[in-house]
């Protein structure tokens, strides 16, 4: 009854299925392990102390910006140059504008400086002249998948849609921080615009994509212990009804 297991049609099934659960088990783990990486990460987001209570440090000396110096007070020196608005950004479940502007320092590059949130329809306010010396919260550069840009492209001129060093380098003809800062302190008629968290180091939508994916790849691999059975039960079946002449 059992004699077609030993055909090549069987053999193949057998294997597929042998190799089959094994990695799906395997991609369970791994995303898995993935989800606990994050929630060990906004675990020790949440114990280490406040980055903005800090002092403040020189810019140089907490590049390149990772977990450990997002959101520190980072400090430069140098003159404002070209001043650019990020439309589309909410602050307080009102919509804006960041006003971003370019920092030229000592050294010759430029540090992006978002001076402060203005709201829809306001004017910003023009840079200080002369040489200043600015503090704010350090931030990673912007990306396609960061909360309120517009990767799109299509912006009047002196709009950006991204806060990076790649929306700048067609823009400006110097080079730029591959980072940027927002000031704990804005000028009259913008607000402060708040530091936002290092990437994976939150439980956001993607740490419990993690998990959805755990799921699915463990329903992945008893499905295929489930269709194993059937297709074994059908096999039986039809052989039975084939030894009575069915």
């Amino acid at each position: 009854m059992y004699r077609f297991l030993r055909t090549p049609r069987w053999w193949g099934i057998n294997v597929f299925v042998l190799l089959a659960i094994p990695f799906c088990l395997f991609m369970g783990t791994w995303q898995m392990g993935k989800f606990e990486d994050r929630v060990d990460s906004h675990r020790e987001a949440e114990q280490r102390p406040d980055p903005s209570t800090r002092s403040a440090e020189a810019l140089d000396a907490l590049l390149p910006v990772d977990k450990e110096t997002s959101g520190r007070i980072a400090r430069a020196s140098g003159r404002y140059g070209e001043q650019f608005l990020v439309p589309g950004r909410e602050l307080d479940g009102r919509s804006g504008s960041y006003v971003l502007t370019l920092l030229r320092t000592d050294g010759g590059k430029a540090l992006p400086v978002v001076r402060g949130w203005l709201p829809s329809g306001g004017k910003a306010p023009a840079p200080p002249s002369g040489e200043v010396t600015v503090t704010g919260a350090l931030q990673a550069s912007e990306n396609a998948g960061t909360k309120g840009v517009h990767a799109a492209g299509g912006l009047p001129e002196g709009q950006l849609g991204m806060i990076s060093a790649a929306s700048l380098v067609n823009v400006v003809s110097y080079d730029v921080y591959d980072a940027w800062v927002t000031l704990t302190d804005s000028p009259a008629g913008l607000t402060p615009v708040p530091a936002a968290a290092a990437a994976g180091t939150g439980l956001d939508v993607k740490a419990f994509q993690n998990l959805g994916y755990t799921a699915e790849w463990f329903v992945f691999a008893g499905f295929v212990v489930f269709m194993w059975f059937r297709l074994l039960r059908r096999e039986v079946e039809a052989s039975r009804d084939a030894a009575l002449g069915l």
